[in-house]
Formats: structure tokens, C-alpha cells, sequence
């Protein structure tokens, strides 16, 4: 494997892992009793942020435990052989890491382009919508999930096992 491919892989996993930490940051500031950018969250989410019920707390921590482990994950994925214990880099992790990007790249990717219709009129809003909101998704919130999605996807292919070359018939 050559110094460049190594210092890619390292790149992307940083990448990933810093939106990743970032967002679990962001929700850690919300969990914690902070109300900045809330209102760009708007409707239920930032009603509920704004209550400050238990059940609210406990769900933006599990959010920030989930969001931690997943940023995580890319380190993980890019780490020298024998380094970290033989269960983190199994079939199970990467499956799962698979899986949190897929579904990242997709929920970002989705509200992304749905958002960016609706801000240059080619989709309607409701009359109700919170503009603000709208716009903070579709210019932040929405591609920073989507940034981070692609992050880990790009680390994932980038750590594959090359299964044409090691494969006995080949």
C-alpha cells in the first residue's frame, strides 16, 4: 500500500470523524441546557429541546452516544492491523459502519435536495413553515449530514478487502 492511498484513508477518516464529533458536540450543548441554534432546528424538535423534559435529555444524550460511536467508527476503520482488539474491525463493525453511512449519506442527500427545491420555489412550503428553520437545514444542517455520510462511505471503500486479488482462483 503506498503513502499516498495511506494518507487518504487517515484524511478521510478525520474528515468523518470530525463532522461526526462535531454534531455529537452540537447535541452534547443542547442536552446540557444550551438554546443556541435551537430555533434553527425548528418545529416538535425544538419545541421538545426548549421543554427540557427528562425523556428529551436522556434522547439528545443516547443521540450523542450514538453520534460519538459512529464518528468514531472512521479512526477505527483506518487503524494499522493488531492495533485495536479483532472485534472492531469484523464483519459486524463494518456492516454497521455501512449501514450509519448509508443512512446518513441518504437522510443528508434527501432533505438536502428536498430543501434546496423549496428554496428556489420549484417546491412549495406550507404557509405555516418556519423559513429560517428551512433554510438552516438546507444550507447546514441537512449537507452536514450528508458531508459526513460521504466521509465514511469514502473511508469504508478506501479499507475494503481487495477480495479480486486475494481471492485462490484469481
Amino acid at each position: 500500500m503506498n503513502s499516498d492511498t495511506t494518507h487518504l484513508k487517515a484524511g478521510m477518516a478525520a474528515i468523518a470523524a470530525a463532522l461526526g464529533m462535531g454534531s455529537a458536540a452540537i447535541s452534547a450543548y443542547w442536552a446540557l441546557g444550551g438554546t443556541g441554534l435551537l430555533d434553527t432546528i425548528g418545529g416538535e424538535i425544538e419545541r421538545w429541546g426548549r421543554q427540557r423534559s427528562t425523556g428529551v435529555v436522556i434522547g439528545l444524550w443516547l443521540i450523542v452516544a450514538l453520534k460519538t460511536g459512529v464518528a468514531l467508527a472512521a479512526p477505527v476503520l483506518v487503524a494499522p492491523p493488531g492495533r485495536l482488539p479483532k472485534w472492531t474491525t469484523g464483519r459486524v463493525p463494518r456492516m454497521l459502519s455501512w449501514t450509519a453511512a448509508l443512512v446518513l449519506t441518504c437522510y443528508g442527500g434527501i432533505l438536502t435536495v428536498a430543501g434546496l427545491l423549496v428554496q428556489t420555489g420549484l417546491l412549495a412550503s406550507s404557509p405555516d413553515s418556519d423559513q429560517r428553520a428551512l433554510a438552516w437545514h438546507t444550507y447546514l444542517w441537512d449537507p452536514w449530514f450528508l458531508a459526513w455520510g460521504a466521509a465514511l462511505s469514502s473511508c469504508l471503500w478506501l479499507t475494503r478487502r481487495d477480495t479480486w486479488t486475494s481471492r485462490p482462483d484469481r
